[in-house]
């Protein structure tokens, strides 16, 4: 397969707000400072494939990777592990790194977790939440509003993101949370994916609206079953694509 060199500029979100970049590095790091040659590798390439400038099966030539980074390959080589970890890269013996492929059985898989964790979040949402916290999730509803009607499949993913951390720092329980952040990054990149589908965008703002009237009227069994709802309808957005990510099992 040909070499891909990563792109060059960096995805940023609209004026005055969080950086994708931004959000990935906080997402990693857990409010680690960002010090390491091995996390800024690692969260450059994450971003890359995230949101599909490095397609699945794609080569990561590690001398290409050092020349880019002006490093040798040994921090190169450590960012590719903990990429590997996280799902996103394939180090098969005696070949090169790659973006990971999936099978759909995996996809299926990490997508019924989601759907049974963020349905918990949205429970302790609607018994939980106060006033000012559900004005905090409206908020970011705004913001996803105005990139559903520019089209812009970035910036709503990055609020989608934001809009869900929302959801599970109202909960307070620190132990969901760290559940929903342990399916790691392989989830954000079939999150960006599912959106960049005709449509999906304003499916997904009219599913989001019809939340927050649920979280309004403090109707858990609505907000669960809606919650759920967004989440498969991502899954189907994606088998039902072709998606080339996807290999037999």
């Amino acid at each position: 397969m040909r070499d891909l060199m990563i792109a060059e500029e960096p995805s940023r979100l609209a004026e005055g707000l969080p950086s994708g970049e931004g959000m990935l590095g906080a997402l990693l790091r857990e409010g680690r400072p960002n010090t390491s040659l091995v996390d800024h590798i690692v969260e450059d390439i994450a971003m890359q494939i995230i949101v599909a400038r490095l397609p699945p099966g794609a080569d990561l030539n590690s001398v290409d990777l050092a020349r880019r980074y002006k490093s040798s390959r040994t921090p190169v080589r450590e960012a590719l592990l903990t990429l590997q970890r996280e799902g996103l890269v394939e180090i098969p013996a005696r070949r090169r790194p790659r973006v990971a492929l999936v099978t759909l059985e995996q996809v299926r898989d990490i997508y019924q977790v989601r759907a049974s964790l963020q349905g918990l979040v949205s429970e302790l949402i609607v018994h939980e939440a106060t006033d000012e916290s559900l004005a905090v999730l409206t908020e970011w509803q705004g913001r996803l509003r105005a990139d559903a009607e520019i089209g812009d499949v970035d910036a709503y993913f990055w609020h989608n993101v934001g809009f869900r951390q929302a959801e599970a720092e109202i909960t307070g329980n620190r132990q969901l949370t760290r559940m929903l952040g342990s399916l790691g990054l392989r989830t954000l990149q079939l999150r960006h994916l599912s959106l960049s589908f005709p449509g999906r965008l304003r499916r997904s703002l009219d599913d989001h609206d019809r939340l927050m009237t649920a979280y309004a009227d403090r109707d858990a069994s609505l907000a669960v079953a809606i919650t759920k709802s967004i989440i498969h309808a991502g899954f189907r957005a994606i088998e039902d694509s072709g998606w080339s990510g996807l290999h037999e099992a």
